[in-house]
């Protein structure tokens, strides 16, 4: 007798390939053991990612654009359709709304964005707040929940009391997949070296220009090693509101022809051209970008906030309203390639996947 994998109903409310989608496409490629994975999302760029790497995927009215009454409708209409075990949510509409219409499955989620100061991601504290109690609420409602860090585990007990433990899980990476382009591959099978970069001091900053990403504070210790390091160079890739702010530091610090800020940049091709990747945000949970600049053998600088202390040990890590330490840190990132972090031992996207698989079985699902 044939057995048919049980269903695992992946909710994600956001089209772009920001963000937890990177997560979503990373455990679709790879599966979770024992369970067939069907995704809703809305129509766009990650929907059509997941077909192309073979994944089983409804698009529906269903996100924040569409609006509370068209997404409870279509997620309680695929619930009835698939017939899921589990309904595993992503994001906080997804978790409210999954909540409020599924009844049934068991209801899973994966938390990817909480930081113990409100105002990282609210707007004001009162905001905070109200968004606290609706995530304790929905939180009565849920079977099994997962947090990519530690930090985000404690940060999601001590704001919102859940009534189940909360599994930590970390976004897994394959070190073999995240190397740069012209690298050579290992044969099948054998794990990866940490490549063996030549020192530089070409930094990178692959964030958001937003306040919560302090970048500022990176070109002020950018401005310190350029007084020491005439060669160093610095990029500030992304888009966001303090674009216009952050120019006119660089122009005003005499940085015009150091510092080039171009806009969004593949992440791949740009970490193949830098020496080291910095970080000064307030908060982070699991950061992709760390995990592939340590996969890469980069040098890392991040402050010691959220889950970055999981990912990089203390030589990576700096004050970022001090500039001095900041500049410091960058050269030794970009000089020695010795003290730089790598991830030896950080769980494979496998290995994330067979930890969801036996959250599923712990949150008791019917054998």
């Amino acid at each position: 007798m044939v057995l048919t994998a049980r269903v695992a109903l992946w909710v994600v409310p956001v089209s772009d390939l920001a963000g937890v989608a990177r997560h979503v496409l990373d455990v679709a490629r790879s599966g979770i053991p024992g369970w067939r994975l069907v995704f809703l999302t809305p129509p766009g760029d990650l929907a059509r990612e997941l077909r192309a790497v073979g994944a089983e995927v409804i698009e529906g009215d269903f996100g924040p654009a569409h609006g509370l009454p068209s997404s409870a409708r279509t997620l309680r209409d695929v619930v009835r359709r698939q017939r899921p075990a589990v309904v595993h949510s992503h994001l906080a509409y997804a978790d409210i709304v999954a909540a409020l219409v599924v009844r049934g499955p068991r209801l899973v989620t994966t938390e990817h964005g909480i930081a113990r100061d409100d105002v990282v991601y609210h707007r004001s504290t009162t905001k905070g707040r109200v968004m606290a109690l609706a995530h304790t609420a929905r939180l009565r409602r849920f079977d099994a929940a997962i947090a990519v860090s530690r930090a985000t585990a404690d940060a999601m007990v001590e704001k919102w009391h859940p009534p189940v433990p909360v599994t930590v899980i970390p976004n897994g990476i394959d070190v073999v997949s995240r190397l740069a382009p012209l690298a050579p591959q290992p044969p099948e099978g054998e794990l990866a070296p940490r490549p063996a970069a030549p020192p530089g001091l070409r930094i990178l900053s692959l964030a958001r220009l937003s306040p919560e990403k302090r970048l500022p504070a990176l070109v002020d210790g950018f401005a310190e090693l350029h007084r020491t390091h005439p060669e160093a160079r610095l990029t500030l890739a992304g888009t966001g509101p303090e674009a216009d702010a952050l120019r006119e530091q660089v122009t005003r610090l005499g940085l015009v022809d150091a510092v080039t800020m171009p806009g969004f940049v593949d992440p791949d091709a740009a970490m193949a051209e830098h020496d080291v990747l910095a970080m000064m945000s307030v908060w982070e949970n699991c950061s992709y970008a760390l995990l592939d600049a340590a996969a890469r053998g980069m040098g890392v600088v991040a402050t010691p906030v959220g889950g970055n202390p999981e990912i990089l040990p203390a030589s990576s890590l700096v004050d970022a309203d001090d500039a001095t330490a900041v500049a410091a840190t960058l050269a030794d990132q970009g000089l020695k390639p010795e003290v730089r972090p790598g991830l030896a031992e950080w769980p494979s996207v496998a290995d994330m996947c067979a930890r969801v698989a036996a959250t599923y079985a712990d949150s008791g699902v019917p054998a």
